[in-house]
């Protein structure tokens, strides 16, 4: 039995460890870095934008909208 053990010591098969990067990495790579670019792209084209643009204009508010306020809060509306 030692001897069957010995000789078969000597045919042990030795796997070679794939040193490369698998397809599954590289693809998995290109799309985080795809994503992490478009990400990164946005958020410099916001902070552009919010530095050159002017702020948005307020839409002006109606006259009915003014007297129906004032007579919420009991001051009459000019004109009547």
């Amino acid at each position: 039995m030692a001897e069957q053990f010995a000789e078969s010591a000597n045919n042990v098969i030795i796997e070679e460890v794939n040193k490369g990067l698998n397809p599954g990495m590289i693809v998995l790579l290109v799309v985080a870095t795809t994503l992490l670019l478009f990400f990164v792209g946005n958020y410099a084209l916001y902070l552009y934008a919010q530095k050159t643009l002017p702020p948005k204009k307020k839409k002006p508010v109606s006259k009915k909208k003014l007297k129906r306020e004032k007579l919420k809060q009991g001051v009459s509306a000019p004109g009547e």
